[in-house]
């Protein structure tokens, strides 16, 4: 790599000891002229870059290809082919919370509402509706009724759709609405929103609970949801402010729970007797490999094939296999164990981390929502 021009002088500017050479014994900066060139100054910067890159693919080739040998590499001291698990773990870790899981917060625009776009829709769909009657020979009278049924159904559908602050909104304006006009039809519509309100909003937790019951069992909740719910209902409308705030922390859960997960390794893999620090690093590598996986598919399986498509739904199944199959062979690498014996490890480990999932999570909920109220 350039390095510039050296200075003639045998300080060092950084540290002040004497300097033999190019660089310092006690600090390593190299004893270059302070003054440079643009030039000088670009390429150096550029050949810092490429040597970072040269590195990063240097680690990655290996880090996908061979599980559990590039920390098995760097804890037996071939470390300059590689970057620093933590400073790479950082890099890939910002990247994959960039790509995959930046939380999504959708903001309505007043004037281009969902009543106004299914409102809009209505009026087409109506319009269709009633010139295709008039051609079919049936009475004004009847093509009239016809269109206000449609109309009404497609409103109500949108009022459905709106969220809790919308809805009542809309209510708001009914009821004005109906106090000018007195109209009898509007009553009932008020009524009838009144109901929806109540129960596809929850703004109680019966009402939940009513509404539960109405639907499949394969479409409730689980438990673990409803006891979200039920506290996310006593705030409102802030029920959307903790769910996002919870995926805006994300990569503090991944970060916290990262030392936790080498321990439950440690305490399965105890017989090997090594320190927690190498476990660590294992558990560094193995994050790493899940996140570059995950940069690399989601953004495909999310725009180019469709969330919900065959495609993307066969190279979940595949990513899922690739991930079991690497985790089970970085450890039989590393740990140098047998294969049933690694399975009945990996099965443990997994539980353990869940668990420790799902209660951070749970702390964190709890954390946001005294926060939030």
């Amino acid at each position: 790599m350039s390095a510039g021009k050296y200075r003639k002088e045998h300080n060092c500017l950084n540290c002040g000891s004497h300097v033999e050479k190019h660089y310092c014994s006690s600090c390593g900066q190299p004893n270059l002229e302070l003054r440079e060139s643009f030039w000088t100054f670009i390429s150096h910067s550029i050949a810092h870059y490429f040597h970072f890159d040269n590195k990063f693919f240097q680690t990655l080739s290996p880090l996908l290809t061979k599980p559990g040998q590039v920390t098995l590499d760097y804890l037996a001291g071939k470390r300059a082919r590689y970057i620093n698990p933590v400073s790479m773990y950082i890099f890939v870790s910002i990247v994959y919370f960039l790509v995959v899981y930046s939380p999504k917060h959708v903001e309505k625009d007043p004037e281009h509402d969902d009543i106004s776009i299914e409102s809009k829709k209505g009026d087409d769909i109506s319009d269709s509706v009633k010139n295709a009657l008039k051609l079919t020979g049936v009475s004004k009278t009847i093509a009239d009724k016809a269109t206000k049924s449609i109309n009404k159904a497609i409103q109500k559908k949108a009022f459905i759709k709106l969220g809790f602050a919308d809805q009542e909104k809309e209510l708001s304006r009914l009821k004005s609405e109906n106090i000018t006009l007195k109209s009898d039809s509007i009553s009932d519509i008020l009524e009838e929103y009144n109901e929806i309100h109540i129960e596809r909003n929850d703004s109680t937790y019966a009402a939940y609970l009513s509404r539960q019951k109405k639907l499949p069992v394969a479409e409730q909740d689980s438990w673990y949801e409803r006891l979200i719910k039920k506290r996310a209902i006593t705030i409102g409308e802030k029920s959307e402010v903790i769910q996002e705030t919870l995926e805006h922390n994300r990569p503090k859960q991944y970060f916290l729970l990262m030392p936790l997960l080498a321990w439950f390794i440690m305490l399965n893999f105890r017989k090997n007797h090594i320190y927690y620090l190498d476990h660590l690093i294992f558990t560094i590598h193995g994050m790493m490999v899940y996140f570059i996986i995950s940069i690399i598919t989601q953004p495909i399986m999310k725009h180019v094939f469709g969330e919900h498509s065959i495609v993307s739904n066969i190279l979940e199944v595949v990513v899922t296999v690739y991930l079991f199959w690497y985790m089970f062979k970085a450890l039989t690498v590393f740990y140098q164990r047998k294969t049933w014996s690694t399975i009945f490890k990996i099965f443990w480990i997994l539980i353990l981390y869940a668990v420790a999932f799902k209660l951070s999570e749970m702390a964190m909920i709890n954390l946001i929502y005294y926060v939030a109220t």
